[in-house]
């Protein structure tokens, strides 16, 4: 009867056991943000600085929580005019500081070590405005040491921002993004 009870515990805490609540506290020195538009005339690329990022997560649970934060007026794409357009008539960073990604579930399965691909569901927030976006993440751990991966675009004119286009230089409406987050895992 002793072991009948003592199975029967094992089996109702092995899921708390399993449980495993998480943060993700990205690096921003060996983190960046890069992004490719593309014109009639050149592919404009750049890169952007990440302020700072937490993500709380547990891989036996889909929800996630946390925020990555990129500097609205670190964007350098290597012309110093351009640049200066793409803060004040695009970015609006004097009144639009950072950007945002606020992550809120994820599908598929985050692996204690080594590779996984995930779905990461949340809320980019561009010049103050949420927008719902998923992002395909591909993640590798090595003890506590991650990195995340991922490429998506970002449709800026559909939500709301200028694009930069003028005379025969005529700019796509998206931008394309690569994320590349470094960081730690603790429990």
């Amino acid at each position: 009867m002793k072991s009948f009870a003592a199975l029967t515990l094992a089996v109702i805490l092995a899921p708390a056991a399993l449980a495993q609540h998480q943060t993700f506290v990205v690096n921003p020195d060996a983190s960046e943000v890069r992004m490719t538009l593309k014109t009639t005339h050149e592919v404009v690329n750049g890169t952007f600085h990440i302020q700072s990022g937490s993500i709380e997560f547990d891989r036996s649970n889909p929800k996630m929580s946390g925020t990555v934060t990129v500097l609205a007026d670190s964007g350098k794409t290597g012309n110093d005019s351009r640049d200066k357009k793409m803060n004040k008539d695009i970015l609006k960073v004097e009144q639009y500081t950072t950007v945002s990604f606020a992550p809120k579930t994820y599908t598929g399965t985050i692996a204690p070590s080594g590779d996984s691909t995930i779905q990461v569901s949340g809320v980019f927030t561009l010049l103050g405005n949420p927008h719902d976006l998923t992002i395909p993440m591909q993640l590798h751990r090595d003890g506590s040491k991650t990195t995340a991966r991922a490429q998506f675009v970002i449709p800026y004119v559909q939500w709301g921002l200028k694009n930069p286009s003028f005379l025969i230089w005529k700019a796509d409406n998206d931008v394309a993004m690569d994320l590349n987050l470094v960081g730690q895992v603790s429990n």
